[in-house]
């Protein structure tokens, strides 16, 4: 199936539809997935919206709310219908999903659709609720398989088929004892291939992976990689079974804590929505932009330093930029990549100075390469190669110390509790720009300025 994107024409069929009867609606909505008609949410008003999902098959409307993102806030939506309608709705849903929707609303609203439910379904919601939505309790479904070590083969299948009635899938049976703590993980196709009178004691493999309910979600996401599985009990520090976590959650997590790496590395706060309003925009940004600011009057000092350096060579005014600009963007490069492991994983101290050394290395090698394209441009427009051998140093130290930044930065931060991602990349720029502008300007001071004939030769 390939991706769908919203159309202007997709858009304009369910705009004509909404014009017409239920019947038409229905017919139009029926040729449409239900992530497809959770894409054309964002483009509809609030009143369509809810008259869709009201039209919808309850199975549909669920799947529809559920993969609503959550600045689409499907929580109002669910709000806006009528309470059978609505319960219908969250009844259908993973208790995992419904508990991430209901808990973006306020608690009166909560409330209401709680006290509507059916109360073991409420109850598991309220026990999900509890947890912190970034860790492994928060993404979790108390919905799972689990069977009791002492059942014998007829049993656990009669229990299995029971309680999966009402699941659309499940990947693994979980084993536990009389308290529900977690012995193992029990496979079905092991169940199906024993004796009759096999037992579960005797088929449970003992050796499996579990995360505790307060583990970060990032760190879930880790360990499923890494294992390659498709799901993940979730236990509490008695070891008793709380739920589970299956890929497609952490499919989730991943987009979501890429986004807030993404966001900032570019000095966003992780609070503004995608989708916010202007406001908002302004008060995540305008803070890091100040401090962008300050950093660059820092920069701006260093040209001062060297003002009748500049006064007499003019020409490197337009070089520096090139310079510091270089130094950025190697930089950036750098800090992408060592962020990126140190999200991976946590590193050894090392594969920390391996990263470093690499870093500085492929400034080296970046830097020299760019270094003798800029004395060779100085040579030919300028002719002039010391000029060039100006440049050329220049550039190749400032690559070195954007690698160097590039990798240590984020990697002391790391180190002494900060989040790399956020301080990191206004702490490089500086050094990059004060570097980019000391270092063309420092060498021109020694090797050109100290040289009769280039005075005499810039002043002409």
């Amino acid at each position: 199936m390939q991706s769908f994107e919203i159309d202007k024409s997709d858009l304009l069929r369910i705009e004509t539809a909404l014009e017409g009867n239920d019947a038409e609606l229905e017919g139009v909505l029926r040729e449409y997935h239900a992530s497809e008609i959770a894409l054309l949410f964002e483009k509809l008003p609030q009143e369509a919206k809810e008259r869709i999902i009201n039209i919808l098959p309850t199975e549909i409307a669920s799947e529809v709310i559920s993969e609503m993102h959550e600045e689409q806030a499907p929580g109002e939506l669910l709000i806006g219908l009528d309470p059978e309608k609505r319960s219908e709705i969250v009844e259908e849903l993973d208790y995992d999903d419904a508990t991430d929707i209901i808990s973006q609303l306020d608690e009166e609203d909560q409330q209401e659709i709680l006290e509507d439910l059916d109360q073991e379904d409420a109850d598991s919601i309220r026990a999900l609720m509890k947890y912190p939505e970034d860790t492994a309790g928060g993404i979790m479904n108390s919905d799972l398989i689990k069977v009791n070590i002492n059942l014998d083969k007829k049993d656990a299948l009669e229990e299995i088929i029971h309680q999966s009635e009402e699941m659309e899938e499940f990947y693994a049976i979980y084993v536990v004892d009389n308290e529900g703590v977690l012995l193992g993980i029990l496979s079905i196709k092991s169940l199906l291939k024993a004796r009759p009178e096999a037992r579960v004691r005797d088929l449970v493999n003992t050796d499996f992976v579990f995360v505790k309910a307060d583990l970060d979600q990032e760190d879930v996401a880790d360990l499923i990689s890494q294992y390659n599985l498709t799901t993940i009990p979730v236990v509490d520090e008695q070891m008793k079974l709380l739920g589970r976590i299956t890929v497609d959650d952490i499919i989730d997590v991943i987009e979501e804590e890429s986004t807030e790496d993404i966001l900032k590395i570019s000095g966003v706060s992780e609070d503004e929505e995608l989708s916010g309003n202007w406001k908002d925009a302004v008060k995540s940004r305008l803070p890091w932009l100040i401090i962008n600011l300050a950093t660059a009057y820092l920069a701006a000092s260093v040209v001062r330093h060297f003002d009748s350096t500049v006064a007499q060579l003019s020409i490197l005014a337009a070089y520096m930029t090139i310079i510091a600009g270089m130094g950025g963007n190697a930089a950036t490069q750098a800090l992408a990549v060592t962020v990126r492991r140190i999200s991976l994983n946590d590193l050894t101290d090392k594969q920390a100075y391996n990263a470093v050394i690499k870093e500085f290395l492929v400034g080296l090698i970046n830097g020299a390469a760019n270094g003798l394209v800029v004395f060779f441009i100085a040579l030919f427009y300028d002719a002039d190669p010391m000029l060039g051998l100006v440049l050329f140093l220049a550039m190749t130290g400032n690559l070195v110390v954007a690698g160097l930044t590039g990798a240590s930065i984020p990697l002391i931060l790391k180190r002494v509790g900060i989040d790399p991602a956020v301080a990191s990349s206004i702490i490089i720029t500086t050094f990059t720009d004060c570097a980019g502008f000391f270092l063309p300007l420092w060498f021109a001071s020694k090797l050109l300025l100290d040289s009769h004939h280039h005075l005499i030769h810039y002043h002409l």
